[in-house]
């Protein structure tokens, strides 16, 4: 009789033990866990803003909120895991046009203007898939970007977030041209922006942290530090809304910190 009591006690306290990890783990994740803790539900939702001037467009590794009368993409969204930063993928040496999309731009819209093809989803952030690294040069996902910050400031940042993605196990990225009136336009009539931003969220781990950037579209080799904002001033500038599915009160505390000291000095 002792046995048996003892032996349902056990299985009270293995069963108690079990809903704690089950809702620690919902906790940070913020939804349903699948195999590796996390679903990708939340990334998923994460990645919805209203754009409604704007044609959505869901490629294999990122989203694209196009704007057919600036031919630029407004956002774009995507997901990168820690095991996505060690692909394998080759780059892909041509842009081509996305037949599918409204006001698509050419190839060659860039021509003469001196500036370059710069990727918003980068395609080192894509090759742990062949399909969308080819994707990531499609020009949906292409603005025209000084070449200094081409290859020296946003280069660097996107260095900086595979480190990140890498340590915390995956990032929400968002990035994206900050559209204004009065902007000028290449001779094949793409907006030539001022300035871009990209938000940076670290989902997986607990709490949130998020960090957001503008880069003026002008050589900028400085500090990281040196372009830092806050994550609503991103969505003013932008005109979108970020993170909207997160609880009311985490959504404000990210979208106030300007949080790159939690991800270059996080404590465990």
């Amino acid at each position: 009789m002792f046995k048996e009591h003892k032996w349902q006690i056990q299985l009270v306290v293995w069963a108690a033990v079990v809903a704690l990890v089950t809702l620690l783990l919902i906790k940070q994740c913020g939804h349903r866990t699948s195999d590796d803790g996390c679903s990708n539900g939340m990334a998923d939702s994460l990645q919805l803003v209203d754009l409604p001037q704007c044609q959505r467009v869901d490629y294999r590794g990122f989203r694209v909120y196009y704007d057919s009368a600036a031919h630029l993409p407004r956002c774009v969204m995507y997901e990168l895991t820690a095991q996505e930063t060690q692909g394998t993928a080759p780059r892909v040496k041509g842009f081509e046009r996305d037949d599918s999309v409204r006001g698509c731009a050419e190839p060659s819209a860039f021509r003469g203007s001196g500036l370059s093809r710069g990727h918003m989803a980068p395609a080192g952030d894509m090759k742990w898939d062949a399909q969308a690294m080819r994707q990531s040069f499609l020009m949906t996902n292409i603005c025209p970007q000084d070449n200094s910050l081409n290859e020296g400031g946003w280069n660097r940042l996107e260095e900086k977030a595979r480190e990140w993605a890498r340590r915390d196990g995956a990032l929400v990225i968002v990035a994206g041209p900050v559209i204004e009136p009065g902007l000028e336009r290449t001779a094949g009539g793409v907006v030539i922006p001022k300035r871009f931003y990209k938000v940076i969220l670290a989902h997986r781990v607990w709490p949130r942290r998020a960090v957001a950037f503008i880069y003026p579209n002008a050589p900028s080799n400085g500090s990281l530090r040196k372009y830092v904002v806050s994550v609503d001033s991103v969505e003013r500038l932008a005109g979108i809304d970020l993170f909207a599915v997160l609880p009311d009160d985490q959504e404000e505390r990210l979208e106030r910190s300007s949080a790159l000291a939690s991800f270059l000095h996080v404590r465990w």
